[in-house]
């Protein structure tokens, strides 16, 4: 077993775990009369609640409630985050329910669902939660029996004293327990000792989900609640000139309408305020219906931005944008693009002498990868309630990090940062775009505007044409090959509008003697953003089909390739800063080997081999690929991850399940692009999404079982199958595929 230390010590528990962020904050009150929101109708209703501290509850009949910290938008962590809690308080799960935890930075610290995280950061607090809840019910037991706390056991919500025969339910003991004093330190289980973590347990909402049950941001509904819509300019590079709403303001249901500016000229925005539009006109009314009428009818003129330079407080300190004006085009995009990588780019890592190796090459390969904009297209589109009432507020609001909206807000409202509650709802989707909180100050300014309850919706136009895209990216690879037609050297160039997608110090960095690693990069008026595993997404996809072309020149299977670059990284690694484990990474491409029975081609099947690491976790895919008049199918793919412990393997295997079928729609058809700085799609009749009949047929995922903590889970399965696509359809077709989307809507294999 592991102790560790619940607090610096108690007397600075309270500031010193908020300041840590790790959400750790006790606070023991007595909650008489508390119930809760929801409770499944075979549990017997507590008499009374005791507080046991600020994510637990235990009812004197046992049941217990626990409230889960992070947003919650489909990877199911408000089932896997109380069941870390739930381990260490030896819980039955059938008499736990769980609840969603509102905003409260001193509670529950970093409230962030987002980066592949979320688990990880919560893995040791969640569980000391537990540990102290236990700790603190077998003190009480132990005080009441006039025992040692080291005779007292638990199990299933019981605690045992098996000497003289005596138990009791948490439940009698826990008004006792909620006075007892923090313990200084916790001893925490052993892997070995897991009970509940490891097995699957169905998701907590599935039952509210598939009954249609109120749980989104769009379902929110309160009395005298009025609907709000907004106008923004149709192209990046234009803001607000004036407009007209004499005839919309006319129209039945209506009002108000306004513009709002979202943020205030002197704000240092921070990193993920990102907005392309934050001068907009608002349309307010009664429903939602008449106020899409009126802003049918609403008359706006725009005018071009001019080039300005802001400041951005961002993770690593302070840093310089510059938005260029002008509207800009993909034609003028990729033109741009080919000219700056053919030039001088920025050196991020040197590894050897990769010129040398160049000229001393028998042969060289060149080749380079392209990636479009993509909207994240959420299922839910943007929207957000507010109600501000004087000098407070209270939102309710689908977002990924409500920490970072908090500080904007206050600025914006002129609230005080304490004066502002804010709900937080199950999230149809977020996938990064919902970190970006621009929508929510546009609610707030808009109710105190009307001085009245307002959900704001976005179109699903407004939100697909709105900005905070994945960039549009290029890389070119070059191999030098010698006689033997081994590898001597790689060279990678990456870039990107407005970012380079490039690690300059991920495999196979560390594998090769001699390595260069350049970036570039292009300013831009359009606004980008996270995007399911940012950067990774493209890099894999362009990396891992690279390494394909190059096994093939060198005569080697894909899969031995690739285990003979990193049995080099791993023997002998070059370099000291390669960001990756070898021998991890080489483990999940032996096990999906083995899994997905590796062999040449056989009938009408093509296979694709993948593999990456990003989120502190390692994925490997073999993709299994036909074609069927024309048209490719995935019949197969077979998925290896070594992402450490997995909590909760149902809801791991969906969300690797999620990311391989979102992968295919993108490799196959994902692509924004533009024309005078307006995209030229604006809904799913333009926008190519993959189709339930075009999802791969059979989806297998595999762990790597080992005893490390676990790791990112919600992005690293993503990356990956960009390659493992481009691999199979070039065994399918003999053609290689270098830019993305490899389809399209009317492309034909060839």
């Amino acid at each position: 077993m592991s102790t560790i230390k619940t607090s610096i010590g108690r007397r600075s528990f309270l500031k010193s775990t908020a300041l840590a962020g790790g959400g750790m904050m006790l606070g023991f009150s007595w909650l008489a009369s508390c119930k809760p929101k929801t409770v499944e109708e075979v549990m017997a209703m507590p008499d009374e609640w005791f507080e046991i501290n600020s994510y637990l509850k235990i009812g004197n009949n046992g049941v217990a409630t626990i409230y889960t910290p992070n947003p919650e938008f489909g990877q199911n962590v408000r089932t896997s985050m109380p069941m870390l809690i739930a381990e260490e308080l030896d819980l039955d799960w059938k008499k736990v329910i769980v609840e969603q935890a509102p905003y409260h930075a001193k509670k529950y610290g970093f409230q962030f669902t987002g980066g592949s995280r979320g688990i990880m950061s919560r893995w040791e607090p969640l569980r000391m939660v537990g540990g102290t809840a236990k700790h603190m019910l077998r003190e009480a037991a132990a005080q009441k029996w006039q025992v040692s706390i080291d005779e007292i056991t638990t199990e299933n919500g019981i605690l045992y004293h098996n000497a003289s025969g005596q138990s009791a339910g948490y439940g009698e003991l826990a008004s006792d327990a909620s006075k007892i004093t923090v313990p200084e330190e916790v001893t925490l289980k052993e892997v070995k000792g897991f009970k509940l973590i490891g097995k699957s347990q169905k998701n907590v909402d599935v039952k509210a989900i598939v009954t249609g049950k109120p749980m989104f941001g769009m379902d929110h509904h309160e009395d005298n609640m009025l609907i709000a819509m907004i106008e923004h300019p149709p192209a990046f590079g234009m803001t607000l000139h004036s407009f007209d709403a004499s005839e919309a303001k006319s129209m039945a249901g209506i009002q108000d309408i306004f513009s709002i500016k979202s943020i205030k000229d002197d704000y240092v925005k921070g990193g993920f305020d990102t907005n392309a539009f934050p001068e907009i006109v608002a349309i307010v009314g009664n429903s939602t219906w008449e106020v899409l009428q009126a802003k049918k009818k609403l008359k706006v003129q725009w005018k071009p931005i001019t080039t300005y330079t802001e400041t951005i407080n961002g993770f690593r300190g302070q840093t310089k944008k510059t938005i260029p004006a002008g509207l800009e085009s993909t034609v003028g995009h990729k033109s741009q693009m080919e000219k700056v990588a053919m030039s001088s780019s920025k050196v991020v890592r040197k590894d050897g002498d990769p010129e040398a190796a160049f000229k001393k090459a028998a042969r060289i390969i060149e080749r380079s990868y392209s990636a479009p904009y993509l909207a994240h297209n959420c299922m839910e589109p943007l929207n957000a309630f507010a109600h501000v009432d004087g000098d407070k507020a209270r939102i309710s609001a689908p977002i990924q990090i409500p920490n970072f909206v908090i500080p904007t807000l206050t600025s914006s409202l002129g609230i005080a940062a304490e004066n502002i509650e804010m709900d937080l709802p199950r999230m149809g989707g977020g996938f990064g775009r919902k970190a970006y909180g621009h929508y929510v100050i546009e609610a707030a300014l808009i109710s105190q505007k009307v001085k009245a309850p307002v959900k704001l919706i976005y179109t699903r136009e407004d939100d697909m044409t709105n900005g905070i895209y994945r960039p549009t990216y290029r890389a070119t690879y070059r191999a030098a090959l010698d006689e033997n037609n081994e590898l001597t050297a790689l060279h990678v160039k990456a870039g990107g509008i407005p970012e380079s997608p490039l690690f300059a110090n991920r495999f196979p960095a560390g594998a090769l003697d001699n390595y260069l690693a350049e970036e570039w990069s292009i300013d831009s008026n359009i606004t980008i953003g996270a995007f399911r595993a940012p950067r990774s997404n493209f890099m894999a996809g362009a990396e891992q089909s690279f390494l394909d072309e190059v096994a093939e020149a060198s005569g080697k299977d894909p899969i031995q390739f690739r285990l003979d670059l990193l049995k080099k990284a791993k023997e002998n690694p070059v370099g000291e800063r390669n960001d990756y484990d070898a021998e991890r990474l080489a483990g999940v491409l032996e096990l999906v080997r083995e899994k997905s029975a590796w062999q040449p081609e056989e009938d009408n099947t093509h296979r694709g081999v993948s593999a990456y690491f990003c989120h502190n976790t390692y994925a490997a895919h073999v993709l299994d690929l036909s074609i069927d008049n024309g048209k490719p199918v995935v019949d197969k793919v077979c998925c290896t991850i070594d992402c450490g412990i997995v909590v909760n393997p149902d809801a791991a295997i969906n969300m690797a399940e999620g990311a391989i079928t979102d992968g295919v729609g993108n490799a196959f058809y994902g692509e924004l692009t533009f024309e005078n700085g307006a995209p030229t799609k604006n809904n799913f009749h333009q926008y190519r999404m993959i189709r339930m009949s075009e999802a791969p047929k059979e989806i297998e995922v595999h762990f790597v079982q080992n005893e490390i903590n676990p790791t990112g889970m919600g992005e690293p399965p993503f990356p990956p199958i960009f390659g493992a696509v481009a691999n199979a359809l070039y065994k399918a077709t003999g053609k290689r595929h270098y830019d993305q989307p490899f389809l399209g809507e009317k492309k034909i294999l060839g």
